[in-house]
């Protein structure tokens, strides 16, 4: 079987790393069809490293001979199209924060919770979960099968390509600027985030915390269990890719850290990095291009009666977006029986 894909958003950071994927995991696609705003009609992006598409405009595009649409336009454009190609009979499978609390849509990360795509066709909207929130659980969810989490302290150390092209080109432009003693003023963030660190994404709350820091709380519980208590701040900064993340868990039982080491080690999706040396952990850059989220730093948190620390990193653009969306795909595909259309 052979499957017609199409890509909105084709033309940003998790658009061109999901057509990157398709090609490099051999996903069984009869045809590719890369779709943007009008402003991007006949722009040419890549699909793999000898096939070139050109992009069409997302306004004129008939969604009913497609199976599988991937979405990373941002929710404005998501909330005018998804609706239209889930009703074409198009699974839709969304990036954006758009869907991801909509009760009869589910939450996935493949690894975590698959389950939750037994009932795909009721919306045809399948929707992706937030990049912070993606690795984090990918590493609770079997520690909370072997010994059930009680409560989630995470802070986050978040790169700029989390916040789009604009946001990269501001960190590039800012760090040269400033080795030729000059000063640009930020546009993308609040303050500047070459060589600072911004306790700041997404919008402020009436509480005092975050969307983003809202969204790691409300999506883990949504995901992994909504008698996990969470608690995240979430900080940008001057890393172009990768997202990290210090994570304390208290558990209900006890799991010793030799325990731990041995569950995530046999977990999917899961790398372990770590050696009680210098240098024996991972940072963004030995996770840049790479598929796996990757814990390291893990010790015992002697505060509490059940307790662990870890230190979580994972590429945002690959399974914090556009990895998790294709395994979204592949996994409707192999345990699900998303069939394609009949071609005419």
């Amino acid at each position: 079987m052979s499957y017609k894909i199409a890509v909105v958003g084709a033309t940003g950071n998790v658009g061109r790393e999901i057509l990157e994927i398709l090609a490099e995991r051999r996903f069984p696609a009869r045809e590719v069809v890369a779709l943007a705003s009008r402003a991007s009609i006949g722009r040419e992006v890549s699909f793999g490293e000898e096939d070139i598409l050109t992009v069409k405009a997302l306004d004129d595009y008939d969604f009913s001979d497609a199976d599988i649409a991937l979405f990373s336009p941002g929710s404005a454009i998501s909330k005018i199209f998804a609706p239209k190609a889930a009703a074409a009979g198009c699974v839709v499978i969304d990036n954006t924060s758009l869907f991801r609390m909509q009760p009869d849509i589910a939450l996935v990360v493949p690894e975590v919770n698959a389950h939750a795509l037994k009932d795909f066709r009721k919306t045809n909207i399948i929707a992706n979960p937030n990049c912070s929130t993606m690795q984090m659980v990918v590493a609770l969810r079997p520690l909370h099968d072997a010994a059930k989490i009680k409560r989630v302290v995470v802070s986050t150390y978040q790169s700029v390509s989390g916040a789009g092209k604009a946001a990269m080109d501001e960190l590039f432009d800012q760090t040269k600027s400033l080795f030729m003693n000059a000063n640009k003023e930020p546009a993308k963030f609040t303050k500047r985030i070459a060589f600072n660190v911004i306790p700041h994404i997404d919008v402020f709350m009436a509480d005092g915390s975050t969307k983003e820091e809202w969204k790691m709380v409300e999506e883990t519980k949504k995901i992994l269990d909504p008698n996990i208590e969470v608690s995240a701040t979430c900080v940008r900064v001057p890393v172009f890719v990768g997202h990290s993340e210090s994570v304390n868990i208290e558990f209900e039982n006890p799991l010793s850290v030799e325990e731990a080491r041995e569950i995530l080690s046999d977990s999917d999706g899961i790398i372990m990095y770590d050696e009680h040396k210098d240098g024996g952990y991972c940072t963004p850059i030995e996770c840049a291009g790479e598929d796996g989220v990757f814990v390291s730093r893990l010790r015992a948190d002697t505060s509490v009666k059940h307790g662990l620390n870890m230190w979580i990193v994972s590429d945002n653009l690959r399974k914090g977006a556009a990895l998790n969306a294709v395994q979204i795909a592949e996994t409707l595909i192999r345990d699900f029986d998303l069939a394609p259309k009949k071609l005419n």
